[in-house]
This record gives structure tokens, C-alpha cells and sequence, in this order.
């Protein structure tokens, strides 16, 4: 059964890596509700961005949800990107185990660093030219959420191993998955672009039982490679995304 699980699981990543056989869906967060109906954003956006919060603005069709880009950065001149730890931010009452916390920030940042690194020199230290990219993935069901940042990072292959521990049904949000980014310059500290997303499973399914660990897969590898070819038409260097 265990053996079963990974191979249906490797099989949707191949799918959506390769094939393109498998989707996600947009899903509206209630941080950018809030924003069209004129409510304030919620700490776990406003806790994130810090002052830049109040840049963010509802995003284009089919993109970001919210989204911010800095319209006098000098794109063109950002080679290096200082990839950070992805965080977890969760409430006292998230359904999502510590341990798999670490699987979702460590397949998160290393499906980044792999995307990133086609076309960008990743680094461990700020400096001229390094934009600093900090993601965090979002669980969070109340008013205020905790910082769970995530310091180790557990190489692919182990993330891929410890699929095969888990249940068959068990899914790592309800419903759907939210992440926010933002992109700083390493030396400065200046809001070059932020975005908040939210993205349901390749069906569109709602209900928590069926957004499984495929469908959390699915939606990162999406923003992995969102975030990597963003960059990259900022720059000049890639088509603008329809």
C-alpha cells in the first residue's frame, strides 16, 4: 500500500513537471476579499509584509491574488537571489503536524531553489545585486497566527521518501493551499514585488478530504515555477504570462 501511495504520488509530480496533465485552480484568499469590500487586511498579511502590506493591491485575472511590483526597480541588474528558509505560518489550532510542516517547507524551498537556479545565482549571503526572496506557506484559521519558520532543509529526495509514511485520504490543508512571497533588495531592504496566492487542487475540489498531498505538490510546483518565469519577464527575458 505504502509503495502504491509514493508511486501515485510520483506520478502526478512527473504529470505536472512533464506532462502538464495536471492543474491547479485559483482560489480567492480572504485577505483580498477583505481588500475589494474596503476591510482591512489580516495580521497574517499585515504581519508578513510589515509596512509594505498596505502596497498590495487585487491582483490581474488568472495571477496573484494580491500583488505588488515596485515600478522603479532596476529589474535588469537582480543575477543573484538569497533564497531563504520557507516559513509556516499557522494558528495554535492547525491539523498540520510539525513534521509535515518541515516536508511542506522543505519541498517548497527546493522546488524554488531548482527553478531559481536555471536562470539565477543563488546565494547564501545579501549583497549588490542579490535580491532576497522570502516565501511563507499559510495555514492559518485564526485571528492571529504563530511564526513557525523552517531552519532545516531536508533534501528532495527524503521529502519524496517520507510520502510513503503517509495515510492514504490525508491532505495538508482544508480545501486549498495559501502562500504569500516577497522579493527585497538584500542590501537596502526595499519592497521589490510581493504577491499573496491561494489555489485549490486540479478538479477545484472545496471539501478538506479531497485536497490531498498531490494537490499541495501540484499548487507549489506551480508557484515555484510562477515565481521563477516572474522574474524572469520582469527582466525582459521571458514573455509576459497571458
Amino acid at each position: 500500500m505504502k509503495r502504491t501511495i509514493l508511486a501515485v504520488a510520483l506520478l502526478a509530480m512527473f504529470c505536472v513537471s512533464v506532462l502538464g496533465c495536471s492543474t491547479t485552480v485559483e482560489s480567492k484568499p480572504e485577505s483580498a476579499k477583505e481588500l475589494e469590500s474596503g476591510g482591512a487586511l489580516p495580521p497574517a498579511v499585515t504581519n508578513f509584509f510589515g509596512d509594505d502590506a498596505s502596497k498590495l493591491q487585487p491582483g490581474p485575472e488568472g495571477g496573484a491574488a494580491l500583488a505588488y511590483i515596485n515600478p522603479n526597480a532596476q529589474w535588469s541588474k537582480y543575477t543573484k537571489i538569497q533564497l531563504m528558509p520557507v516559513e509556516f505560518w499557522a494558528a495554535a489550532d492547525t491539523k498540520v503536524s510539525a513534521s509535515d510542516q518541515q516536508m511542506l517547507t522543505s519541498y517548497m524551498y527546493n522546488k524554488l531553489q531548482e527553478d531559481l537556479s536555471k536562470n539565477f545565482t543563488i546565494v547564501s549571503q545579501p549583497g549588490p545585486d542579490v535580491l532576497t526572496l522570502r516565501v511563507a506557506l499559510m495555514d492559518a484559521t485564526t485571528a492571529v497566527p504563530g511564526l513557525r519558520s523552517i531552519s532545516v532543509i531536508v533534501p528532495q529526495a527524503r521529502v519524496l521518501n517520507g510520502l510513503q509514511s503517509l495515510a492514504t485520504g490525508s491532505y495538508a490543508f482544508a480545501g486549498s493551499a495559501e502562500a504569500e512571497m516577497k522579493a527585497t533588495d538584500s542590501t537596502t531592504g526595499e519592497l521589490l514585488a510581493g504577491a499573496v496566492d491561494q489555489r485549490a487542487g486540479g478538479l477545484g475540489l472545496k471539501s478538506a478530504a479531497s485536497f490531498q498531498w498531490g494537490d499541495t505538490e501540484n499548487v507549489m510546483d506551480y508557484w515555484a515555477q510562477k515565481i521563477a518565469s516572474r522574474f524572469l519577464e520582469l527582466q525582459g527575458k521571458a514573455p509576459a504570462q497571458t
